[in-house]
């Protein structure tokens, strides 16, 4: 017997139908001898109609509300599904992130996870219960509903599962794993019968939206093995797993294991900065105190004592980051302040590129062969991003996977 923790996302609970299906997957996972906690997202669509209804009323709604007002799209699908269980005649009990008493900091709409309180869940496990628990929520100390961000129920996930002990987290979506890149964009995109954290992790803060970064964060930090597969078909899915589980020899043939993209991307610069030390904190600190994320930063050589600073933020972030680097400029005697959110961020991941010379320059000529300018460049030990044009996204994606072959088995 084993203890698995399920998480099911918004298509695969989308209607009362998928719903009454999630049921019967569970319950043969319980007849099978299993101990079951499933975490839900929303039903799919609704957390979308909920913000629209908040920024009906205005642009930028108190962070604060709108995390109550969220929250209760997964408080809907936690009780639908215990009452498909219960009419199976399958004990169950569903849990908010409240009730679970899944702590969390107080970054309304970014919050993380802090600690779990199992005790209440284990019960209801050892009393033959499945218990059912809404994703993407929790609490802080002063009892205020917080909300995780956009694929938070991963992290719910993951973190049941490193609390509960788990043998296993499998985290069931559309899609039936981890593709070399979006089936939707390459239709030659190859499934990866299993990939490193390390790897995925990369992916994710890239681009990829199969899994929340901070999933595969806190799987990889708390050993937890992880697993991607379809709601809707039968399949061993995608197991993320340490590198060193990985055969030598596979590793030495996979130089690239995907590309990640994101056409999320804002950039801003701020042109003629003292440059001095500590501009880059006098620069980045009031942006980061907003609770806005950076991602890739270039800050070009002085010249005349003066330097311009590039970063890019989340294009949700852009209008907030742009009033603050305006703000920030004048204290700073900055000469201008620019602004971009017609950008997007292609990656090329794979822990082969430790070993293996000559990626770099093979992107950039890829890349150049399309007529496609490269605005930024960032590279890690196995992962290099280019930031470009958006209207050349698609283009760049599909030269890049042919070039690297990765519609070819390793």
């Amino acid at each position: 017997m084993a203890l698995i923790v399920q998480k099911y996302g918004g298509t695969s609970v989308g209607t009362l139908e998928r719903i009454e299906n999630v049921a019967e997957k569970l319950i043969g996972w319980r007849e099978r001898g299993h101990q079951m906690v499933v975490v839900v997202s929303a039903m799919s669509g609704e957390t979308d109609r909920l913000i629209g209804l908040a920024k009906g009323i205005t642009p930028r709604p108190n962070p604060r509300e709108l995390d109550v007002l969220l929250a209760t799209g997964e408080q809907v699908t936690i009780a639908l599904l215990c009452i498909a269980l219960e009419k199976r005649g399958c004990p169950a009990r569903s849990y908010t992130g409240s009730q679970v008493r899944i702590l969390t900091d107080n970054a309304f709409n970014k919050a993380r996870i802090q600690a779990i309180e199992a005790a209440a869940m284990q019960a209801d496990l050892d009393a033959g219960r499945i218990v059912v628990v809404a994703g993407f929520q929790g609490v802080d100390e002063d009892g205020n509903i917080t909300t995780l961000g956009r694929g938070g129920s991963d992290t719910t996930g993951v973190a049941l599962a490193a609390a509960l002990k788990a043998d296993e987290c499998q985290i069931y979506t559309d899609v039936d794993g981890v593709y070399t890149t979006d089936p939707r964009v390459v239709s030659e995109a190859r499934r990866l019968d299993r990939i490193t954290f390390e790897e995925m992790l990369e992916m994710a803060s890239a681009g990829s939206k199969v899994l929340q970064i901070r999933s595969v964060e806190f799987a990889g930090k708390h050993n937890v093995p992880l697993r991607v597969l379809s709601t809707f078909q039968e399949g061993q899915g995608t197991l993320i797993t340490f590198e060193e589980a990985l055969e030598a020899e596979q590793m030495e043939k996979a130089l690239i294991s995907g590309i990640a993209f994101n056409r999320d991307e804002a950039k801003l610069t701020i042109l003629g900065v003292p440059d001095r030390p500590g501009i880059a904190y006098s620069i980045l600190g009031p942006v980061a105190d907003a609770n806005i994320e950076v991602d890739m930063i270039i800050q070009n050589i002085g010249r005349d004592g003066t330097t311009d600073f590039t970063f890019t933020v989340h294009r949700n972030d852009y209008e907030r980051a742009l009033d603050i680097l305006r703000d920030q400029a004048s204290r700073l005697g900055a000469r201008e302040v620019a602004g971009d959110n017609k950008i997007a961020k292609i990656s090329l991941v794979g822990i082969g590129m430790r070993s293996h010379a000559g990626v770099a320059s093979k992107m950039f000529q890829v890349l150049a062969k399309e007529s496609i300018n490269i605005r930024m460049i960032s590279t890690s030990e196995i992962k290099i991003s280019v930031v470009v044009d958006e209207k050349y996204l698609e283009l760049g994606v599909r030269a890049l996977h042919e070039a690297f072959e990765l519609d070819k088995a390793a």
